[in-house]
């Protein structure tokens, strides 16, 4: 093919910068090699000739070089991902079609009587707006001593309530708008799902079969692709699953995915205290567990060292209450003795002094001698015995 073919015989299309040659035909090469230097020959006559347009364009100075403005594309080239879904329609959408009510578009800016100026319809600083309202007029049904202002900021709290109750309701209704009606019963035999006295239909509708025989198919995990196929089965109505990739271009919406994705990874394995890796609950029940195996702990030893504590102690009363009776026993053996020497010396002291006056001057000093000594000896007794018992019963609880 030579290189001095006109750029008339061209079909350009600058502005999806594309060009064609519909006329070339290609010989039949004697090998793989010579088709493929021949295609490169053509391909680079095209180029060419897509630079020789543009370089004929107008163009503009910039500091990164001339720009050029590309006209509008002249072929019309398929859409790279099908059309969108039209939304399902809400409940207010059906009930005003099938009563023929129409939506009249409404001014966006409305004049402020109070104010005397254009203010929004909707929206902040709108137009009789209830907050700047300093007076509320009183109604003959209105409940005396309730707040006339807390009870509009209540009525508008429910009217938004009930707004996104609605909300949600209709977003449930689109999620089922797919799916199979309520209606469609699989098995002959069952109930009736109104609830009524007559027995459902034990024939199922044609189409109703094949909604439900694409819908089994779209269960399994190659969406009906891999199923084995009934005699006179038709395809299935429903679409099949497909992958969904993240997009190759970067920017916003979708084309930021893969970024967050990246970046959440990222924050959970760098963080040093991320509240999606601590379960704080399960961390707070180990904590109570632990708290309460180690109070059973204390507790069963401290019973432990009770009781022994409360056996020594008893030991050592049983061995104090002996040593106290024994020493009883000795000083009043001891106080008996010292009395009978005492009366026993004081008797023929007394038959004495009838008989010899000279005696009765010594009887006195004698038997008072003898009886403030046995006295004496028995407080000494006693006082020692309780400066025992003392000692004995501190010294225990030293050692406890």
């Amino acid at each position: 093919m030579e290189m001095d073919i006109s750029q008339e015989s061209y079909e350009l299309d600058v502005g999806n910068l594309m060009a064609a040659y519909a006329h070339h035909n290609f010989a039949s090469p004697p090998s793989r090699e010579e088709l493929a230097k021949e295609c490169l020959q053509e391909a680079t006559k095209l180029v060419q000739a897509v630079a020789d347009a543009l370089f004929n364009l107008p163009s503009t100075e910039s500091p990164d070089g001339p720009l050029v403005a590309l006209p509008q594309p002249t072929t019309r080239l398929p859409r790279e991902k099908p059309l969108p879904r039209p939304k399902p329609p809400t409940k207010w959408e059906v009930f005003a079609k099938k009563k023929g009510i129409q939506n009249r578009k409404k001014d966006k800016v409305v004049f402020d009587d109070q104010t005397g100026s254009w203010k929004r319809r909707h929206g902040y600083d709108r137009v009789n707006d209830d907050k700047y309202v300093p007076i509320i007029e009183a109604k003959a049904t209105d409940e005396a001593g309730k707040d006339p202002f807390a009870k509009r900021d209540e009525d508008k709290k429910k009217r938004v309530e009930k707004q996104e109750k609605n909300r949600h309701s209709n977003l449930k209704e689109a999620a089922k708008a797919g799916a199979l009606p309520s209606h469609v019963q699989l098995a002959a035999t069952s109930l009736p799902i109104t609830g009524k006295t007559q027995a459902a239909p034990r024939k199922i509708s044609k189409d109703e079969l094949g909604n439900v025989a694409g819908m089994a198919a779209n269960a399994t995990a190659s969406g009906g692709k891999f199923d084995k196929k009934l005699p006179g089965e038709k395809p299935p109505k429903h679409d099949k699953k497909y992958r969904k990739f993240l997009p190759v271009a970067e920017g916003s919406g979708m084309g930021s995915l893969e970024k967050q994705q990246t970046e959440k990874v990222l924050n959970k394995l760098m963080a040093k205290s991320s509240h999606e890796i601590l379960n704080v609950q399960k961390a707070v029940n180990m904590y109570n567990v632990k708290k309460d195996k180690k109070g059973r702990i204390q507790g069963v030893e401290y019973k432990t060292k009770m009781a022994a504590k409360n056996e020594s102690l008893a030991s050592v009363d049983q061995k104090l209450a002996m040593a106290k009776r024994c020493s009883h026993e000795g000083v009043v053996a001891g106080a008996k003795a010292a009395v009978v020497a005492s009366v026993a010396t004081a008797i023929p002291t007394f038959a004495c002094g009838k008989m010899i006056p000279w005696a009765r001057a010594n009887l006195n000093p004698t038997a008072k001698a003898l009886i403030v000594s046995t006295v004496a000896g028995m407080a000494y007794f006693i006082v020692a015995d309780k400066t025992i018992l003392k000692t004995a019963r501190q010294n225990s609880f030293k050692q406890g």
